[in-house]
């Protein structure tokens, strides 16, 4: 029995980039950097200075609806692994998941890994748009991520 696409709730895509795995990682947890990328096209303006350093650090970010996201970071080793769970600004966190892994591959070389999860979500509203979160447009962060990356912008 397979899963109708309504029902895959956890997407994923994966590349490799020929920059530094700390080059990489750094663009991630420095929100400031994340406009520059975001295949999404969901983020406006992110504030200098909110660069996460460990499980428990909130990010804000505005978005192209007009709202401000406050990302509660949930899990995190430093130059490997961040995600995140998104809230309204002063709210509770919405059951959806943002997770980048990156993994050394060689001098210049990294992997990324990039993973949206709505599995625990609960407001139907939200259910449209994240099904139109699939792997390509992940992918789009992902090539996007490697553009700035590997150009040393």
């Amino acid at each position: 029995m397979s899963e109708s696409d309504e029902d895959v709730r956890v997407v994923s895509a994966g590349r490799e980039i020929a920059a530094e795995a700390g080059v990489v990682f750094e663009l991630i947890a420095d929100p400031h950097q994340q406009p520059r990328w975001d295949g999404n096209e969901n983020l406006v303006e992110v504030v200098a200075g909110q660069r996460v350093r460990e499980v428990g650090d909130v990010f804000g970010m505005r978005i192209t609806q007009g709202g401000i996201r406050d990302n509660h970071v949930v899990e995190f080793e430093e130059g490997r692994l961040i995600a995140w769970l998104p809230a309204e600004q002063g709210g509770d966190v919405l059951g959806h998941l943002w997770r980048w892994e990156v993994e050394a591959l060689g001098p210049g070389r990294s992997r990324v890994t990039h993973t949206y999860d709505w599995s625990k979500l609960t407001d139907e509203n939200r259910f449209p748009k994240a099904r139109a979160t699939t792997s390509d447009r992940l992918l789009a962060s992902v090539d996007r991520l490697a553009e700035v990356a590997e150009s040393g912008r």
